[in-house]
């Protein structure tokens, strides 16, 4: 159909392609992190993929990623290029201060524990090294890339995708992976769809070991490890990236950004200013900075359904579950929708039962992914308290608990024993597996996986 007729795959891999009458030309408008692997995971499932892009480069730009065991299992599976792992900084504890900072909770050998739980590890990523990691494998797999064109309207009835340059691209199924701003998002509902604020904002700051003179702040730096500073209305996080040669800290605190304002330069002494009384180890640390963007952080209500009518359109990641950052799930549920996405694909029959695998794709994923969000909530609700009766039970289940084994619901959902294991015990292509076996309709023998 349309482009895609004239696409030959530039992969060198020898993967099998599935019968014609269940080949798809897949157009995944935007390249981030869930459209990159969604592209992958189509692609190794033998499928056409197109990639459609707004910016004019996948620049370097960017800031930390924490990616748990959920998503990082996903990069084995994927092929991933061996350079990511050694870009990635692994923490060998996870800290909770109050924002005076009295340590609350602390789990030594965090990177042993996770990896003995959830047989993959937790690991710290500059956003830059995976998206070139997947963006890298993407074009191994053959996958072809259109940067610079943005979309500007959609005809459901042909399957085609035309940009604002006048290009039309047309497939079998759309994916709408173009993030919290949704130009395909407003396609569907026929109307401007802008974002809700959260009440809150962020301030990205990355910072090098070269940077800091300080030998105690420089050995947090190059030892790699996990500290949120919890305190009124605001908390802080710190952690290291590239194997403990940058460290990235994220400030979250009230927006006081003007209305229809998303991002805008910060000033570094009215950031100081939020933090004066915090822990002097976070405060240093925020001596060095130069410069700083605040972010805004938004979110929308639920869809309804994330497929239209047709089935020859599907969302994924931030474009129908964009979630605050509270629980670092925004970028890991985004792979896993990848993953399931792709990978039920792997076991299309034929295209009439296209709407049968999107609908099992919502199934699993759209009531996992409306979950974190309301659980990101509930963080930000347990790290934002003020000072007073609830902190101070807070506190005192932080403390009682403290040294010890965790047990029963717990205040940091990031070690808490109820919560934890559903965010990273999560596997993706198993999950996929066990629902194939429960609709043996839809299996045509293994899937055509590399």
């Amino acid at each position: 159909m349309g482009i895609f007729n004239s696409i030959i795959s530039r992969s060198s891999d020898k993967r099998t392609m599935p019968p014609h009458e269940s080949h798809l030309d897949i157009l995944v408008v935007g390249a981030g992190l869930s459209g990159l692997a969604t592209a992958i995971s189509c692609a190794m499932s033998g499928h056409t993929v197109v990639v459609l892009e707004q910016a004019k480069e996948l620049a370097e730009v960017g800031a930390g990623l924490q990616i748990t065991p959920n998503a990082s299992r996903l990069f084995s599976h994927w092929k991933l290029p061996e350079k990511l792992w050694k870009d990635a900084a692994e923490p060998t504890s996870l800290t909770v201060h109050r924002y005076t900072g009295e340590i609350l909770a602390h789990e030594a050998s965090f990177d042993q524990n996770i990896r003995a739980k959830y047989s993959a590890p937790f690991i710290d990523l500059h956003r830059v090294d995976l998206q070139q990691a997947l963006y890298a494998r993407a074009q191994e797999l053959g996958v072809t890339f259109h940067l610079d064109e943005r979309v500007d309207s959609i005809d459901f009835d042909t399957t085609t995708v035309t940009t604002l340059k006048g290009k039309p691209l047309s497939g079998d199924l759309i994916v709408g992976a173009d993030g919290l701003w949704s130009r395909c998002r407003e396609c569907f509902y026929g109307k401007k769809d802008d974002p809700i604020p959260t009440g809150d904002l962020a301030y990205r700051i990355v910072l090098t070991a070269d940077q800091i003179s300080d030998p105690e702040l420089r050995a947090w730096v190059e030892n790699p490890t996990v500290h949120f500073w919890i305190g009124p209305g605001a908390h802080a996080v710190g952690y290291s990236l590239r194997g403990g040669k940058m460290l990235n800290i994220v400030l979250l605190v009230p927006d006081d950004l003007p209305p229809g304002v998303s991002r805008q330069a910060g000033s570094v002494e009215e950031m100081m200013r939020l933090f004066v009384g915090w822990d002097p180890i976070l405060t240093k640390f925020l001596t060095y900075v130069n410069g700083v963007d605040k972010w805004r952080l938004m979110h929308h209500s639920e869809m309804q359904s994330w497929i239209n009518d047709k089935s020859n359109l599907v969302f994924i990641g931030d474009a129908c579950h964009p979630m605050l950052p509270y629980l670092a799930q925004g970028a890991n549920s985004s792979l896993e929708d990848g993953a399931v996405l792709g990978s039920l694909l792997s076991h299309l029959k034929r295209k009439s039962d296209l709407p049968h695998i999107l609908r099992l794709y919502e199934k699993m994923r759209k009531s996992r992914g409306e979950a974190i969000v309301r659980e990101t909530f509930k963080q930000r609700n347990d790290f934002h308290m003020p000072d007073g009766p609830e902190q101070q039970k807070r506190d005192q289940v932080f403390l009682s608990q403290l040294g010890k084994d965790l047990k029963g619901a717990f205040p940091s959902r990031w070690t808490c024993p109820e919560v934890q294991p559903w965010l990273y015990g999560y596997d993706a292509i198993k999950e996929v597996e066990k629902v194939v076996g429960q609709n043996p309709e839809l299996l045509f023998g293994k899937s055509a996986r590399l």
